[in-house]
C-alpha cells in the first residue's frame, strides 16, 4: 500500500489529524512522567527500614503527679513488658524509622573539626535494642547493660561506644575496618569507640537526604514524664500482645496514661499515606488520559468511516478485498499516532527537564519513551479496529448507492 493516496486523503482533514496528534503527543509526554513518579513512589515506599515491623508496636507512657519517679516507673516497665507471655523484647526508645520525629546530629573523624564528615539520626536504646527493634548485627557486639545510662534531653555529652548502620559506617570510612575506630559526634571532642554495625536502620525522616545513616547509643532518655517504648511480639501474636501490654501498664501504674498503641505498619502507612495517594491520583490521570485519547481515535475513525461510504463501497466493486479496507484505516492511523508520538517523545524529556528544574526530581530514564511509543501505536490500533472492521463490511451496492 502507497502512503502517498493516504497522505492526500489526511491532508485534506488537517484540523481533525492535528488535534489527535496533539492529544497522542501531550498523553504521551504525561503518561511517561507520571509513571516514571508513580515508580519512584512505589519504590520510595517500600524501602526496607531496617527492622521488624510486622511484629513491632510502639506506644507512649506519660506519668502524672509530684510523686511521679519516672526512672524507678521505666525500670519496672521494662521487666513488665519483656515477662509477658507473647513478648520477644522490649526497650525504651526515642524514636522509630518512619516516625517523622527524631534526632540527629553530625559525626566526624577529628575533634571540634568545622565541616561535618556525615549527617546521622540518633537513637537511644538499651542492652535489649538491638532484639526488639529486629535489626541484624553484621559486625562488633551489642552494648552490655553496664554500659546503659540514663540521661536527659539537654545532655549533649557523647556516650563512650556507639553502634552504626553499615552506610554510615561505610561513608566515614570508604575503605573499611570502621569497628573499634573512634568518631566524634556533635562537633564535641570526646571520641566514642564503633563497637558494632548493623546492616540497616532508616532515619524517621522520609526525605532525608541521609536515610540510611543512623547510630544507636547506649541509653535510656525519658522525655519529661513520659517515656515511648517499643515492644516485639511473637510472630503472629501482635494484636494480642497489644491488648495485653495497654491492660497490664495501666494496673501496674494508675498514675499515667497509656498512648493509643501503633503497630509499625501504621506507621508506615501513615508515613506513607501521600505518597500512596499521590500514586493513586497520577495512576487514575493516566487511564483518564488514555481513555479520552482512545475515544479521541474512534471518534475520528468513525466520522472518516461516514464520510467515505462512497469511496469505501468504490474500492470494494474495484476488487479491495475487506483485508484492504482495514489495512487503510490502520495505516493512516498508524500514521497520524506516529507523528503525535514523535512530537510527543520530544515533550516527554521537556517535561522531565522541567520537573527537574523545579522539583529536583531524577531524571526521566530513556526506555520511558519508547516503550510509550509501543503502548500507544497498540492502543491507536486496537482504536480504531473497531471503525475499520465497519467499514470493511459495508457492501460495495449499498455504498454506491449511498449518494
Amino acid at each position: 500500500m502507497e502512503f502517498r493516496p493516504i497522505l492526500s486523503a489526511l491532508m485534506r482533514n488537517k484540523v481533525s489529524m492535528v488535534l489527535i496528534g496533539l492529544q497522542v503527543a501531550l498523553t504521551l509526554a504525561i503518561v511517561c512522567n507520571a509513571l516514571f513518579i508513580i515508580s519512584e513512589r512505589l519504590d520510595r515506599m517500600h524501602r526496607p527500614s531496617g527492622m521488624n515491623e510486622t511484629d513491632t508496636f510502639v506506644f507512649n507512657s506519660t506519668g502524672f503527679g509530684q510523686g511521679y519517679d519516672v526512672r524507678s516507673v521505666q525500670q519496672a516497665d521494662l521487666q513488665l513488658l519483656r515477662s509477658l507471655p507473647g513478648v520477644v523484647d522490649a526497650t525504651s526508645v526515642i524514636s522509630v524509622p518512619m516516625s517523622q520525629s527524631g534526632w540527629s546530629t553530625s559525626v566526624n573523624l577529628q575533634p571540634n573539626q568545622a565541616t561535618a564528615t556525615a549527617d546521622t539520626a540518633l537513637y537511644m536504646v538499651d542492652s535489649h535494642g538491638l532484639s526488639t527493634y529486629g535489626l541484624k548485627l553484621v559486625e562488633g557486639r551489642n552494648f552490655t547493660p553496664a554500659e546503659i545510662g540514663f540521661r536527659t534531653v539537654n545532655d549533649r555529652a557523647a556516650p563512650p561506644s556507639v553502634i552504626l548502620t553499615r552506610a554510615l559506617a561505610d561513608r566515614l570510612f570508604p575503605q573499611g575496618g570502621a569497628l573499634g575506630k573512634q568518631v566524634y559526634y556533635d562537633n564535641g571532642s570526646t571520641p566514642t569507640t564503633i563497637i558494632g554495625i548493623v546492616e540497616r536502620m532508616q532515619t524517621p525522616w522520609l526525605d532525608s537526604d541521609y536515610i540510611e545513616n543512623s547510630s544507636l547509643m547506649p541509653a535510656y532518655l525519658p522525655y519529661g514524664n513520659t517515656t515511648p517504648y517499643l515492644v516485639r511480639a511473637e510472630p503472629g501474636r501482635r494484636d494480642e500482645v497489644m491488648k495485653e501490654v495497654e491492660q497490664r501498664m495501666i494496673q501496674a501504674n494508675p498514675s499515667r496514661v497509656i498512648g493509643r498503641m501503633r503497630s509499625i505498619e501504621q506507621v508506615r502507612a501513615v508515613s506513607y499515606a501521600g505518597d500512596r495517594a499521590m500514586a493513586i491520583i497520577l495512576g487514575a490521570v493516566i487511564f483518564a488520559l488514555l481513555a479520552i485519547t482512545a475515544l479521541g481515535i474512534v471518534g475520528m475513525a468513525s466520522f472518516w468511516v461516514a464520510q467515505r461510504t462512497r469511496q469505501i463501497g468504490t474500492r470494494r466493486a474495484l476488487g479491495a478485498t475487506r483485508f484492504d479496507i482495514l489495512r487503510y484505516f490502520h495505516t493512516e492511523n498508524f500514521i497520524i499516532t506516529t507523528l503525535g508520538l514523535l512530537l510527543g517523545g520530544v515533550l516527554a524529556y521537556a517535561l522531565s527537564l522541567w520537573l527537574m528544574q523545579q522539583y529536583q526530581a531524577p531524571r526521566l530514564p530513556w526506555y520511558y519513551v519508547p516503550v510509550g511509543f509501543v503502548c500507544l501505536w497498540a492502543l491507536g490500533q486496537l482504536a480504531v479496529l473497531g471503525p475499520a472492521l465497519r467499514a470493511s463490511r459495508v457492501p460495495p451496492a449499498l455504498a454506491t448507492r449511498s449518494v
